[in-house]
C-alpha cells in the first residue's frame, strides 16, 4: 500500500477518483503542528529555535497517521504546492519519521497531474520551509512583544502584527487624506449641436490654439464670459479623424486579481473568495488559488484553442497562444494563473444545487453540482481564462474637432464593429455614436451649457482597491491578503461604512498613531517589502533564516525598551469631564477602549461603573421621559444600542 497525505479532506477525496486501489489518500485536515497558543515558544538566545508544539485536537489523528505510515510502503506528502504547503510536508516528516518520505507537487488536481507529480517525486525543499518559518518566527516576535506594550500604554487585549499593522496605517492615512481634503471649483461647457436632427455633444478643449486644463476654468464668472464670446459664433468642423481600435482582453486571474473583481462583481469579501476557490480547487475545477503568476501550460492553451474555434468560430481566436507575465512586485511566479483545469467544463455544464443539497453528503462529492457562490466564481474564472484567449473587440472610433470664434470644441464617438473576447468577458464599453459629418460642415447650436464642478477627494479603500494597493507596494503575498484584511477588522482596527468601504476605528487610530510615532519600522511599507524580499532569499538559497531575524531582533528590541520608559501609560486613552459617578461620586472621564470610547468612573479598580458614549443624534425624542433625544452608543464590547441624552437623569435604552 502506498500512501498520500493531504490536507484536506474534500482534495483527498477527489485524489482518490485518479488513483487505484494500491494508494491510500488520507487528510492531516490542515496544520498539525505549530508554535504554543499560550506562550512565547521561541528561544531567543539559542539562535531563534522554535519549540513547536502539536496541536491538541490533531493528537489522535497523529496516532492514527502513524499507524497507516507503518502499514505504507511508500508516503507520499502532496500538501499545497506553496511555503506552507512545504511547511506542513516538513512538520509532518518530523513527527513520522519515516525513512523515505517522499514530497510530490501539483498545480492542478487532475488525473494527468497526479500521476506526473508521482512518477517524479523530490525531497522536502527545506529552503521554502525556512521561509515560512522565518516569516513565522518574525510575526510572532512582533506579536509577543509589541502586544504587551499596547496592553500597559493604550488598553488591554489589543495586538500588534508586522503587515497589519501597516495595511492599518495605508487606511488611516487614506481617512487623513479625505479629512484633510479641499475641493477646488472648476467648470465645462459643452455645446449641444444638431445635424440633420441627430443631437450630439461636444466639449470645449482649447482656447486661442492653447489646451484649456482640467481645472482651468475655476469659477462662474470665467464660463460666463466664454458663453458670452461665444454668441453669434459659427460652429463648423474642423477635423475628421476615423480609426479602428482594439481592445485586448485582460489576462487570467491570480489571487489578487481574483479577490478584486469578485468583489466588484459580487461584493465577495477575499476571505469568502479564498474559501470558495479553495474547494473549487479541492474538487479539481481549478488550478491552485494562491497565486502571483499568469503563466499558463501548452496544455491549457491548446485546449483553449480548440475550445473556441469548435464553440465561436476560427476569427474569434486570437490566431497565437496568449502569454502574460505579472508586473507584481516579488512576484514568484512559481505557478500558473488561476484557471479552469479543463476549458470544455463549461458553467453550464453545472447543476446549480440548493443550500439543502448541499447539506447532503452525496451531494458534496457530486463535482456536477455547485452551490449559487461556488458557480460565480466558476463562472467568473472560466470566463476571464477563457477570453484571455480570444481574439481583441474591435471598435469604430472617431473624434470630431469643430472650431467656434477662437474656441475649439471636440466631440467623440465609437461602436463596437466585432466583440471578440466580450463575447464570453463582458465588460463596461460605452457606444456613442455621432452622425457622419465632413470637413467645413456648419452645424446648428441648440444650446451652451456651463457646468460646476469640485474635485474629489480620495475614496475610501474597498476589499478590492485595499487588495490592490497592498499587491502594488509588494506587502505580503497572494495567501495572506484575505487574513491581514480579516484580522484587523476582527480587532476592531478598521470597519466598513455603510457603502462598504474601509475606514479606521478610534482605536486603530490611536495605536496607530503610536506605532508610527514610536515604531516607524513596523508600519513601514519599504520596511515590509524588504522582510518580503528578504523571505524570497531565504527560498532561493541567498540568505540564511537566522542572520534575517537576528537583524530585525537587536534593533527592535533596544527601540522597544526605550520606548516602556518613554511613552506615558494610557495617556492617549482618556479624557476629563465635568460628570461625577452616579456611585460614588468620583470624576467621570471618557476612556478609549478596544471598542470605542465610552464613560468610565475614575476610580477604578474600586468602582467600575460605566455607561456607553452617547454619538449620533436620530433627531427623535425619547419616549420615557420625553426631554432627552435618542441617539447611538455601544456598549463596551462594541454593540450598537440606542439611548437617551439624558442619562443618567433617564435611563431608556434599546437594542
Amino acid at each position: 500500500m502506498k500512501l498520500i497525505l493531504v490536507e484536506s479532506p474534500t482534495k483527498s477525496k477527489t485524489i482518490k477518483k485518479f488513483l487505484s486501489k494500491d494508494y491510500e489518500v488520507t487528510s492531516t485536515k490542515g496544520h498539525i503542528r505549530d508554535l504554543p497558543e499560550k506562550s512565547f515558544g521561541i528561544e531567543i538566545n539559542n539562535n531563534f529555535s522554535p519549540n513547536y508544539v502539536i496541536i491538541p485536537k490533531r493528537k489522535g489523528l497523529i496516532e492514527d497517521l502513524k499507524k497507516l505510515e507503518k502499514k505504507a510502503g511508500q508516503v507520499y506528502l502532496a500538501m499545497d504546492p506553496d511555503r506552507e504547503g512545504e511547511a506542513i510536508a516538513w512538520h509532518l516528516s518530523q513527527i513520522l519519521k519515516k525513512k523515505g518520505l517522499k514530497r510530490i507537487v501539483f498545480h492542478e488536481i487532475t488525473k494527468s497531474a497526479i500521476k506526473e507529480a508521482i512518477e517524479n517525486p523530490r525531497d522536502i525543499d527545506m529552503q521554502l520551509v525556512d521561509a515560512q518559518q522565518a516569516r513565522r518566527i518574525l510575526d510572532r516576535i512582533v506579536g509577543y512583544k509589541l502586544s504587551p506594550f499596547l496592553w500597559k500604554k493604550v488598553v488591554r487585549r489589543l495586538s500588534a502584527g508586522r503587515v497589519q499593522s501597516v495595511t492599518v496605517r495605508l487606511v488611516v492615512e487614506r481617512e487623513k487624506e479625505i479629512q484633510d481634503f479641499i475641493p477646488q471649483e472648476y467648470w465645462t461647457i459643452e455645446a449641444l449641436l444638431r445635424e440633420k436632427q441627430e443631437e450630439f455633444d461636444a466639449l470645449l478643449i482649447k482656447k486661442g490654439g492653447e489646451k484649456i486644463p482640467r481645472l482651468g476654468i475655476k469659477i462662474k464668472k470665467e464660463a460666463t464670459k466664454i458663453i458670452e464670446d461665444l454668441k453669434g459664433a459659427e460652429y463648423k468642423v474642423a477635423e475628421v479623424e476615423k480609426k479602428e481600435t482594439k481592445k485586448n482582453p485582460l489576462p487570467p486571474f491570480m489571487t489578487s486579481t481574483l479577490q478584486q473583481e469578485s468583489w466588484r462583481r459580487f461584493r465577495f469579501p477575499a476571505k469568502l473568495t479564498m474559501q470558495i476557490a479553495q474547494n473549487l480547487y479541492e474538487r479539481g475545477l481549478i488550478t491552485y488559488h494562491r497565486s502571483d503568476s499568469l503563466n499558463l501550460s501548452n496544455l491549457a492553451l491548446f485546449g483553449a484553442k480548440k475550445f473556441i474555434i469548435k464553440n465561436y468560430g476560427k476569427e474569434y481566436w486570437a490566431g497565437f497562444l496568449r502569454k502574460y507575465r505579472t508586473k507584481s512586485k516579488g512576484a514568484q511566479e512559481a505557478h500558473e494563473a488561476i484557471r479552469p483545469t479543463y476549458p470544455k467544463k463549461t458553467p453550464s455544464s453545472f447543476i446549480l444545487s440548493s443550500a439543502k443539497d448541499m447539506d447532503n453528503k452525496k451531494d458534496r462529492k457530486d463535482n456536477n453540482k455547485l452551490n449559487e457562490n461556488q458557480l460565480k466564481l466558476y463562472d467568473l474564472i472560466w470566463r476571464r481564462f477563457t477570453a484571455s484567449q480570444m481574439a481583441p473587440a474591435v471598435l469604430d472610433s472617431v473624434r470630431v474637432d469643430i472650431k467656434a470664434k477662437d474656441y475649439l470644441f471636440r466631440a467623440t464617438g465609437q461602436t463596437l464593429k466585432f466583440d471578440g473576447f466580450l463575447k464570453v468577458y463582458p465588460i463596461k464599453l460605452e457606444e456613442n455614436k455621432l452622425p457622419p459629418l465632413e470637413i467645413n460642415k456648419v452645424l446648428e447650436l441648440v444650446k451652451l451649457i456651463s457646468s460646476q464642478h469640485f474635485t474629489q477627494p480620495p475614496p475610501r479603500y474597498t476589499e478590492a482597491s485595499l487588495i490592490r494597493v497592498l499587491e502594488e507596494n509588494g506587502i505580503g503575498r497572494p495567501s495572506t491578503y484575505a487574513p491581514i484584511i480579516s484580522t484587523i477588522q476582527a480587532r476592531n482596527y478598521i470597519e466598513k461604512d455603510e457603502k462598504k468601504r474601509f475606514c479606521p476605528t478610534e482605536i486603530g487610530t490611536v495605536v496607530n498613531e503610536l506605532l508610527v510615532n514610536h515604531f516607524p519600522n513596523i508600519v513601514d511599507v519599504g520596511f515590509t517589502v524588504k522582510m518580503e524580499e528578504d523571505f524570497d532569499k531565504i527560498a532561493n538559497g541567498k540568505r540564511k533564516w537566522i542572520q534575517v531575524i537576528k537583524e530585525f531582533y537587536g534593533p527592535f528590541q533596544k527601540n522597544l525598551k526605550k520606548k516602556e520608559k518613554e511613552v506615558p501609560d494610557k495617556k492617549l486613552t482618556y479624557e476629563k469631564t465635568k460628570e461625577k459617578c452616579p456611585k460614588c461620586n468620583s470624576p467621570i472621564i471618557i476612556k478609549l477602549g478596544k471598542y470605542g470610547k465610552f464613560y468610565a468612573c475614575s476610580n477604578f479598580p474600586k468602582c467600575k461603573y460605566t455607561q456607553a458614549l452617547e454619538k449620533n443624534t436620530l433627531g427623535m425624542k425619547c419616549p420615557k421621559c420625553k426631554k432627552g433625544e435618542i441617539v447611538e452608543k455601544r456598549t463596551r464590547k462594541g454593540k450598537l444600542f440606542y439611548g437617551c441624552s439624558n442619562w443618567p437623569d433617564c435611563d431608556f435604552a434599546t437594542w
